[in-house]
């Protein structure tokens, strides 16, 4: 089973997706670990990835998909794949379609977890008291305003594939505000 967990910064993509991976022996294909992971690889596509971010550069869609067909095809997943921070944009979401469809795969569902969008504030705002109070410097990015920053720029960059894989019959949508294991059960019975 291949899935995307579609949800804000903060909404507990993370956590769900460690679960599923326990639960489920599922693959997390994380962006952000698996650019960094080529990086230091040594293979012909780390040196790419390496090239564009000591540029200072944007890794192009081409790369990414690159990594992900890597992934897809040396990866053993029992459980199936868990796509993490891809995509972001339509012309990710065709691309990894193509992808799949490629590795004689498909995308069975896409889970939206669905937050508010305050409640996610003031959770950052808290966790920097809390590092504060135990004498510990707090992350630079857990500020109100540094929070609502990185809401918006999610919305304005992914909001659009909720329609998209809406439009496909893909999309449940959870309640994010619940407990973890709440969370979790809602997504247990989505992927059944």
């Amino acid at each position: 089973m291949n899935i995307i967990l579609l949800g804000p910064p903060g909404a507990g993509k993370g956590t769900q997706a460690k679960r599923l991976v326990d639960e489920r022996q599922m693959v997390q294909l994380s962006t952000g670990d698996m650019l960094r992971a080529a990086r230091t690889s040594g293979t012909a596509m780390g040196k790419r990835v390496a090239d564009v971010m000591d540029r200072g550069e944007l890794v192009t869609d081409e790369i990414v998909i690159g990594l992900i067909r890597e992934q897809l095809e040396t990866r053993d997943a029992p459980g199936g794949f868990i796509f993490d921070g891809f995509p972001r944009t339509l012309a990710q979401a065709d691309a990894l379609g193509d992808l799949l469809a490629e590795e004689g795969q498909a995308l069975d569902a896409v889970i939206e977890l669905q937050v508010d969008d305050e409640v996610l504030v003031q959770r950052v705002v808290g966790r920097a008291e809390e590092a504060k109070a135990a004498g510990q410097e707090p992350r630079a990015d857990d500020t109100a305003e540094a929070m609502r920053t990185r809401l918006m720029a999610y919305y304005k960059q992914t909001s659009t594939l909720i329609g998209y894989y809406h439009a496909k019959g893909k999309l449940t949508s959870v309640d994010g505000m619940g407990s973890m294991d709440a969370v979790a059960a809602d997504i247990a019975r989505v992927l059944g």
